[in-house]
C-alpha cells in the first residue's frame, strides 16, 4: 500500500504530457483520414463522370444530337477541371505536414472554375429531366435506355465495392438519365405514400415544368429580338451624307427617317411595354410554385421516414409528426393549387403572343402605308419582285467581291513606319543617347508611361530611350530595363518602338559639300528635310494637328503637305514650314511622314 501511495503523485504529474501528446496524434490521424477519404471519393465521383461521358453517351447515339447535348450537357469540362483538381489533391500526398493547407489552397484556387461548370451543367438539368420524361412515354426506347443505365450501375457498384467506408462523398450528383434507376422505390421504403396522389402530382408537376420552361424560352426569345431591334435602330443611314442632292438615294433617306423616327421607335415602346414586362412578370411568379416544389421534394425525404418509423414502432415524436404534417400540407396545397395555376399561366402566355403578333401586324402595315408613296417614286418600283431580288444580288455580289479585294489588298500592304515627335529640347539627351549606345539600342516611347512598382519609370510620349536588357530580373521580356540619359528602371515593351535616327539638315548639308552662310535665315530652294522627315518636298500628314496661332497651319491625317521650310526661322528643326490647301504655316516636323504613293498607305480602291 504504501509503494502504491508513493508512485501516485508521479503518474499523475505525468499524465498531462502524455494526454496532450495522444490529443495532438489523435487530431493529426484523423486529419490525414479525412484527406484520404477526400480523394478516394473524388476517384470514385471522376470514374463516374467518365463513365457517363464514354459508355452511356457512347451507346446512345441513336438519340438525336440535340438530346445529348442536353443530357450530358458540358460534362467533358467538367471532367477535366475535375482530373486537374484530383491530380492536385494528390500531390499533396508526400507533404503529410502541411497536407491539411495544401488542399485548402487547392480548393480557393479551384472555387472560380468549378462554379463556373456546375453553373452551365445545372442550367440544363430541368431541360435534361423533361427530355427523360419524354422518354418514359416510348416503351421500347426506355427498355433500351434502362439496359444501358443498368450495365453501367453495375460497373459503378463493383468499382465502389473496393472503396471505404463512406466514400460516397461531397459529391451526391445523380445524371438525368440515372433517375430511371431508382436503387429504392420511395412508396417502398416509406410505405406511407399514396400512390395514386403521388401520381397526380407527378403529372402537374410535369405541366408545370413544361410551362416555365415555355416562359423562359419565350423569355429569351424576346430579349434576343429586342437586342437585334435595337442594333438595327442604331443603324441610321439617313444620317450619312451622301453628296447626292436627288434621286432615289433622297427618297430612301426620307422614308429611313420616317420609319426610325416614328414607326420602328413606337414599335419598341409598345413591345417593351405589352410583350416583355409581362413576360418578366409572369416569369417571377413562377418563383413561388418553384419555391414550393422544392420544398416538398426537402420534406419528402423527412415524411418517408417518419412513416416507415410509424409502421415499425406504432409512435413518433411531436417533432417528428410536425413534420409528417407540414409534408401533408404541402402535398395537398400544390395538388389542389397547381392546375388552376398552370391554367392561369397558359392564359397568360397565349395573351403575350397574341398581343406580340398583333405588334408585328401592325408594323407591317404601318411601314407599308409609310412607303407606298415613296416606292413609286423609286426608278424599280416596276420591276417584278423575282427580277428585282436578282438585281440586288448582283448588286451585292459585286460589292462583296469588291470589298474582298480591297480587304486582301490591304492586309497585304503595311503602314509605313512612323515616328513620333520628339520632345522640346531632347536634342542633346537623344545626341548623348546616340553616341553611348548607338542607334540600334534607340526606342521611343509610343504613349504616355505611368510607371506603379519602385524600379518603374514614367515616361511621356516621344521620350527616347536607350535599352540595357530586353527583360527583367525574372526573365519577364514583357518589361524592359532602359536608360533615360538620367535615369534607369523598367518599362513595358509594348510601348516602345525602335527609333529611327535621320541626320539634321545641317548634317546633310555638310554631307553634300555646302558651306553656307548660317546667318541665312531661308533655306536652300531644294528642301532639306528634318528627323523623320524625307528628302522630298511632297509628304502627308501622320497626325492630326490643330492650328494655335495665326503662325501655324492645321493638319488632317493623311492629308497632302507641301514643305517650303525644313525650320524655322530660328534655324529649329522641329518645326517646318509648309502649305496645306494654298494655306501657309508653322508645323511639328514629327507630324510629317514620306508619302510612297500618291494613295495613302500604299493601297488603292479596286475598280
Amino acid at each position: 500500500m504504501a509503494k502504491h501511495g508513493a508512485d501516485e503523485p508521479s503518474s499523475r504529474s505525468g499524465s498531462p504530457d502524455r494526454e496532450g501528446r495522444a490529443s495532438e496524434d489523435r487530431s493529426l490521424l484523423h486529419q490525414r483520414l479525412a484527406v484520404r477519404e477526400l480523394i478516394d471519393t473524388e476517384v470514385s465521383y471522376l470514374h463516374m463522370l467518365q463513365l457517363c461521358a464514354s459508355d452511356i453517351r457512347s451507346r446512345l447515339q441513336q438519340l438525336p444530337q440535340g438530346d445529348l447535348d442536353v443530357l450530358f450537357s458540358n460534362i467533358d469540362d467538367i471532367i477535366k477541371v475535375n482530373s486537374r483538381f484530383l491530380h492536385d489533391l494528390q500531390e499533396t500526398a508526400s507533404k503529410e505536414e502541411e497536407q491539411v493547407q495544401l488542399v485548402g489552397n487547392i480548393f480557393l484556387e479551384f472555387q472560380e472554375e468549378l462554379e463556373q461548370v456546375y453553373k452551365v451543367y445545372c442550367a440544363s438539368y430541368d431541360q435534361a429531366l423533361l427530355l427523360v420524361d419524354t422518354y418514359r412515354k416510348e416503351p421500347e426506347l426506355q427498355r433500351h435506355i434502362q439496359g444501358i443505365v443498368e450495365a453501367v450501375v453495375l460497373q459503378v457498384h463493383q468499382g465502389r465495392a473496393a472503396d471505404p467506408p463512406g466514400a460516397a462523398g461531397p459529391h451526391q450528383h445523380t445524371h438525368p438519365l440515372q433517375e430511371d434507376h431508382p436503387a429504392e422505390p420511395a412508396a417502398e421504403a416509406g410505405g406511407g405514400a399514396d400512390p395514386q396522389e403521388d401520381k397526380e402530382f407527378d403529372d402537374l408537376e410535369e405541366r408545370f415544368q413544361w410551362v416555365s420552361l415555355c416562359v423562359t424560352e419565350l423569355k429569351n426569345n424576346v430579349a434576343a429580338y429586342l437586342d437585334n431591334l435595337q442594333a438595327f435602330l442604331y443603324f441610321r443611314p439617313h444620317e450619312y451624307n451622301l453628296d447626292i442632292p436627288e434621286g432615289p438615294a433622297v427618297q430612301y433617306c426620307n422614308l429611313a427617317r420616317d420609319l426610325h423616327l416614328e414607326a420602328f421607335l413606337k414599335f419598341k415602346q409598345r413591345l417593351e411595354g405589352l410583350v416583355w414586362q409581362p413576360l418578366c412578370s409572369l416569369a417571377k411568379a413562377l418563383l413561388g410554385p418553384q419555391n414550393l416544389i422544392k420544398k416538398r421534394l426537402d420534406k419528402l425525404l423527412d415524411f418517408e421516414r417518419v412513416e416507415e418509423k410509424l409502421l415499425e414502432v406504432g409512435s413518433v415524436t411531436y417533432q417528428e409528426e410536425a413534420a409528417r404534417h407540414t409534408y401533408q400540407a404541402l402535398n395537398s396545397l400544390l395538388v389542389a393549387e397547381l392546375p388552376q395555376f398552370n391554367q392561369l399561366v397558359m392564359q397568360w402566355l397565349g395573351q403575350i403572343m397574341c398581343t406580340f403578333v398583333t405588334l408585328q401586324r401592325d408594323l407591317a402595315k404601318q411601314v407599308l402605308q409609310r412607303a407606298e408613296g415613296s416606292m413609286a417614286q423609286l426608278p424599280h418600283h416596276h420591276v417584278p419582285e423575282p427580277a428585282f431580288r436578282k438585281l440586288v444580288e448582283d448588286a451585292l455580289g459585286r460589292t462583296s467581291n469588291q470589298l474582298r479585294s480591297f480587304q486582301e489588298t490591304f492586309e497585304k500592304v503595311q503602314p509605313p513606319p512612323t515616328t513620333q515627335p520628339l520632345l522640346p529640347g531632347s536634342e542633346r539627351q537623344v545626341q548623348a543617347l546616340l553616341s553611348r549606345y548607338g542607334p540600334g539600342k534607340l526606342y521611343q516611347v509610343t504613349s504616355n508611361i505611368s510607371g506603379t512598382g519602385t524600379l518603374d519609370l514614367t515616361l511621356p510620349r516621344g521620350q527616347i530611350v536607350a535599352i540595357l536588357q530586353n527583360k527583367d530580373t525574372k526573365g519577364n521580356s514583357g518589361r524592359w530595363l532602359v536608360d533615360t540619359g538620367g535615369h534607369r528602371g523598367y518599362v513595358p515593351a509594348g510601348k516602345l518602338q525602335l527609333y529611327h535616327v535621320v541626320p539634321s539638315a545641317e548634317e546633310l548639308r555638310r554631307q553634300a559639300g555646302l558651306n553656307k552662310d548660317p546667318r541665312c535665315l531661308t533655306p536652300e530652294p531644294s528642301p532639306a528635310l528634318v528627323p523623320s522627315i524625307p528628302t522630298m518636298n511632297q509628304v502627308i500628314a501622320a497626325y492630326p494637328f490643330v492650328a494655335r496661332s495665326s503662325h501655324e497651319v492645321s493638319l488632317q491625317a493623311g492629308q497632302p503637305v507641301t514643305i517650303l521650310e525644313a525650320q524655322d526661322k530660328k534655324g529649329n528643326p522641329e518645326w517646318s514650314l509648309v502649305e496645306v490647301n494654298g494655306q501657309r504655316g508653322y508645323v511639328p516636323s514629327g507630324f510629317l511622314a514620306r508619302a510612297r504613293s500618291p494613295v495613302l498607305w500604299g493601297w488603292s480602291l479596286p475598280s
